[in-house]
């Protein structure tokens, strides 16, 4: 029996075991499920699946409206992502969804707006969310929404709303108790061109949040281009019948305001670079202390912006402008490996083969595969799509929203897709199916070195098949395991809650920078944490990634049963090193470590990534590691 129609996570618990075949169990416990109708009579050697879908029982009742009205508007099939945040600052993750269209806005009409959700867990994990929309003050963002990217700008300790648009993108201000007000206009971000995804990250290590917004291509209903399918039938178009537009770096001037400084840090690559960008996610991709920006381009060579120096000399914060340099083509990750231009949408930065260095996994069109770049070391990258196995159970699927997780907590590292086509299926067209374009959404469960297995869908959770677009990962019930929020074309926004059972001690950390009531999390701070046994694991602070879409920040790992933490050592984004004690009582909780409470280290051991490879292991968002 599925565990969505168990009415109690109590039941769960209890009768999950049945179905996990727990013969101890079912010989004590049996009878009074059995009477009780909650499990199957026969069970053994089943497992329950995963995830249980829960979005509308606790409150999550969102649907995406993409104003669809037959004239196939390129935005419609585009939109939108997803955002887990902790909006009101109370510890647990409120759940943000971009609302669309209709694109083709006609006089007099309003938009509808993106909702705002607060989480009240309670204090036995219990799940209920209240739509604050309205409190919030976000009812007004009527514009078409595609893609969420959430930063504290202004260093307040309140984390703030940087929404990308089909038109005028938008900068909301928290301004405490989950209510916000727009500064786009004051703070300099206010571009009209089509916006999808965005990214905060401190490139100058100034200690403020910068901005990264992928553009896509300029389009206009004034100017209609008709596209048809192989068949002659009006469909939807792609990329390459339009312009690609030019990215946006936005350097924050420490006041929460910004200056565009794309032509002066990016370069001549970038007055050449149009991608038609869709994706966007930071990290050290070559071990050099500082971030680094991958971009997703839709039918156009990806670019890796490398974080290079200064332009007037010297390396220092206060040197000169920080110099990035588009070497996309010659690390190997612009292309696939046979040469080619990818229609790449999400994209996320981990490590994916347990070698401690920064891999590359992004989503593509169907026929065309997903793809996995391994780092080869110092930012050089192979695609490995084939043999990892990744390849083969992406070529009928179209991929969007994408996420790193150790879903089953077994200490290897998986990887989920959102799926959802963006031209109409037409044999399903033709049997009379409105919006021919659901698709099921993938796992693909880590085997180690680099290898994936797919997890059959049946074995997922109780969904069908939807126009998958954004995925957000976090830990949405703070117990210690990865969630998924799903947002779907057209369609209502899905919560996948993680029902693996526990069975290993588990650690989380939230390195957060600022006093008093102003702490807020450490965007771009690497952590390393060690065991009284010597073992360690490495995970980096971010917020980007996936399709439009922004995560939990937070990092967790599991560990082995009877491993105690001993320290971690956090390396913040400007190069300070600062060391925390741990121990066992640490552990099955989010260990917050404020800057400037920790032992100062400027004397301490080489760098994480100098570390034999024995040594470390290298984590990331919402990971677990045994």
């Amino acid at each position: 029996m599925a565990v969505s129609q168990w009415t109690s996570l109590s039941l769960d618990r209890r009768c999950s075991k049945l179905s996990r075949g727990d013969r101890r169990y079912l010989l004590r416990n049996g009878l009074w499920c059995l009477l009780a109708g909650l499990c199957p009579i026969f069970s053994f050697g089943q497992s329950a699946p995963p995830f249980e879908e829960v979005a509308s029982r606790v409150g999550l009742r969102f649907e995406h409206q993409n104003g669809r009205d037959g004239s196939f508007y390129f935005p419609e099939i585009m939109g939108a992502g997803v955002a887990l945040l902790d909006a009101d600052g109370d510890g647990d993750l409120d759940v943000y969804a971009v609302q669309g269209g209709p694109p083709a806005r006609r006089k007099g009409t309003r938009l509808p707006s993106d909702q705002l959700f607060l989480n009240r867990l309670d204090k036995d994990g219990a799940l209920r969310f209240v739509d604050a929309t309205e409190s919030s003050g976000l009812s007004a963002t009527t514009e078409y929404g595609m893609g969420v990217a959430v930063g504290d700008v202004d260093g307040d300790g309140r984390v703030d709303l940087f929404l990308a648009n089909y038109g005028p993108n938008q900068l909301w201000r928290n301004l405490g108790r989950g209510r916000f007000e727009e500064i786009s206009e004051r703070a300099g971000v206010r571009d009209p061109r089509w916006s999808v995804s965005a990214a905060f990250l401190d490139y100058d290590r100034d200690g403020d949040l910068d901005l990264y917004v992928a553009n896509y291509v300029v389009h206009s209903f004034g100017a209609r281009v008709v596209c048809k399918s192989p068949t002659g039938a009006v469909s939807y178009c792609g990329p390459q019948n339009f312009t690609a537009e030019r990215d946006q770096l936005l350097r924050n001037r420490g006041d929460g305001t910004f200056e565009d400084v794309s032509a002066e840090v990016l370069g001549p690559a970038w007055i050449e670079g149009r991608g038609a960008g869709l994706g966007v996610t930071t990290a050290d991709f070559d071990g050099d202390g500082w971030m680094d920006i991958y971009v997703a381009n839709d039918l156009a060579a990806n670019h890796l912006w490398l974080n290079r120096g200064s332009v007037t000399g010297g390396a220092g914060p206060d040197s000169g402008t920080r110099r990035f340099e588009d070497e996309a083509l010659l690390a190997g990750c612009a292309l696939s490996g046979e040469g080619e231009a990818q229609a790449s949408m999400g994209v996320i930065a981990g490590d994916l083969d347990g070698d401690f260095d920064v891999d590359l996994f992004m989503t593509h069109l169907d026929r065309q595969t997903n793809t996995f770049y391994r780092n080869e070391g110092q930012g050089f990258f192979a695609d490995v799509s084939l043999e990892s196995g990744l390849a083969n159970g992406s070529w009928t699927s179209t991929g969007f929203g994408t996420a790193k997780l150790d879903y089953d907590l077994d200490g290897r590292m998986d990887l989920f897709i959102a799926n959802g086509r963006v031209t109409e299926h037409a044999a399903r067209k033709a049997a009379g199916e409105s919006y021919a374009l659901a698709e099921g959404d993938q796992l693909f469960r880590g085997l180690g070195d680099g290898r994936f297995a797919e997890v059959p869908l049946r074995e997922l959770a109780e969904s069908g098949p939807e126009v998958g677009r954004g995925v957000a990962a976090g830990d949405v019930d703070n117990d210690g395991d990865t969630d998924l929020l799903i947002s779907n074309n057209h369609g209502p926004l899905r919560l996948w809650i993680n029902r693996t059972e526990h069975r290993k001690p588990w650690l989380g950390v939230v390195p957060t920078i600022g006093t008093g009531g102003r702490a807020r999390p450490a965007i771009g701070a690497e952590v390393v944490v060690e065991t009284a046994k010597g073992r360690r694991w490495v995970g980096t602070v971010t917020t980007d990634g996936s399709y439009a879409s922004a995560k939990d920040p937070r990092l967790l790992w599991t560990l082995s049963p009877g491993e105690i933490p001993a320290r971690v050592r956090v390396t913040w984004s400007d190069g300070v090193i600062e060391v925390f004690e741990l121990g066992r009582q640490d552990l099955g909780t989010y260990r917050e470590l404020r800057r400037g409470t920790g032992q100062t280290a400027a004397d301490a051991e080489e760098r994480p990534d100098s570390v034999g490879s024995s040594e470390i292991q290298r984590g990331g968002e919402s990971e677990g590691r045994p």
